[in-house]
């Protein structure tokens, strides 16, 4: 099916008079038709599932979403295991030097942050907390390769290594270990999958309306970019959520949280004062989270991306094609060790963070045409925060208002810009 030239296409919807909700919205995959004028701006529908649509269609959809390419379907027949050996050997071998060095890296980098902070006039103070949480997040990136068991071929080193990094970020490195391996296992699939799945809409129709005006208000908005924080604390610190064997493990790792929670923090109340925790820690630690919603959000949350039941559920499809490769500035890369690279660490999550741009390009030139790639953009993000909300079988999602419009969501469409 081809995208018309003469009008464009809109999700199954009567057709609408100009200036219409319809109208101002980008408009998400369907498999019904439906014809409007030609002066109706930012539709699109699709009768099929986006990746089976011919090349100069997909690319008009990129365009509209604010992506560089999304990719066609990758065949059934090729497996994950296929994937993984067409890369060269070498993007996982450890190098300990290299290592190391992201270690030296972010704590040299986190201690100029702070400098930055402490000698910053007040009006100052936003940007230097924008780099100091930068900074942070090499932090996690180094307990993230320890956690995949990508830093050392020494398990005990990792642990220990993993457990320090995550404490300044009061992160639990063990419980996150455990539910990070089951979002990498389950990627894309339908509530077995734990990072940015959509809202089932059996699960919106309990909430109260003080929970609906919540989610609404974290998961509808810019403020998604620091919803990492709601999950890390539901996810990591209820020990129910463990079987008896991973408690122990669990356990050591709420202490050096508690360490750096309940030591740590009053250390540093003393010498600065409250104001100083708030000034050091708690704006660069929310700095951190700005960064791992936005990556893992753009990584697993697209238009034309599905969450699949399992018995539909596809492992090669989910990792390469169901996970998108998006550029940031080279600086913010450099600090947070390149873990926006991310497709190849879905692939394999034994490559380490340093051989993932060698990694990238291999899959780009072997699997390339099936890859969704993009630019860090206001029009992706404004795609992301008022229309991609409740899963629906047929279109992937659905936003909040879609049954009512409401001031909240259209205001938004309105105000958030739609460059690329």
């Amino acid at each position: 099916m081809a995208l018309m030239a003469s009008n464009k296409l809109v999700r199954g919807v009567s057709s609408p008079a100009a200036g219409s909700r319809v109208a101002a919205r980008p408009l998400l995959p369907s498999r019904r038709l439906v014809q409007v004028p030609k002066t109706v701006p930012g539709a699109a529908a699709v009768e099929v599932p986006v990746a089976q649509l011919p090349l100069a269609d997909r690319k008009q959809l990129a365009e509209e979403w604010g992506y560089k390419s999304i990719g066609s379907e990758l065949p059934d027949n090729v497996t994950l295991t296929d994937i993984v050996k067409s890369m060269p050997q070498d993007v996982f071998k450890l190098d300990m030097v290299k290592a190391w060095g992201a270690v030296v890296t972010t704590l040299a980098s986190v201690s100029a942050s702070l400098y930055l902070i402490s000698v910053s006039p007040w009006y100052l103070l936003p940007f230097a907390w924008f780099i100091a949480g930068t900074a942070f997040t090499g932090f996690f990136v180094i307990g993230h390769d320890c956690g995949h068991r990508s830093f050392s071929d020494n398990k005990l080193l990792e642990d220990i290594v993993g457990t320090l990094a995550f404490m300044p970020l009061i992160y639990p490195f063990e419980p996150w270990r455990i539910k990070h391996n089951q979002h990498h296992a389950q990627t894309n699939k339908l509530v077995e999958d734990t990072a940015w799945h959509p809202v089932m809409p059996s699960e919106l129709e309990k909430w109260s309306p003080t929970q609906k005006a919540i989610y609404k208000t974290f998961l509808g908005s810019p403020l998604k970019l620091w919803a990492s924080v709601g999950h890390w604390w539901i996810w990591h610190f209820d020990l129910a959520k463990y079987t008896e064997k991973q408690k122990p493990r669990v356990l050591v790792s709420l202490a050096a949280c508690a360490v750096a929670a309940f030591v740590g923090m009053p250390v540093l109340a003393y010498y600065t004062g409250l104001a100083g925790v708030a000034k050091f820690w708690l704006m660069p630690w929310l700095g951190y989270h700005f960064w791992m919603s936005t990556f893992t959000v753009v990584h697993h949350t697209a238009p034309h991306i599905p969450f699949k039941p399992a018995e539909q559920w596809n492992a090669a499809k989910a990792q390469l094609s169901g996970t998108v490769d998006c550029e940031y500035p080279r600086w913010v890369e450099f600090l947070c060790h390149d873990i926006s690279v991310h497709v190849p660490h879905h692939v394999s999550s034994k490559i380490p963070w340093y051989n993932l741009r060698k990694a990238n390009d291999s899959l780009k030139q072997n699997w390339g045409e099936y890859m969704t790639s993009c630019t860090f953009n206001w029009r992706m993000m404004k795609t992301i925060f008022t229309e991609l909300h409740v899963y629906d079988s047929k279109k992937n999602y659905v936003p909040f208002d879609q049954a009512q419009p409401e001031p909240f969501f259209e205001v938004q469409r309105k105000v958030i810009p739609n460059t690329v």
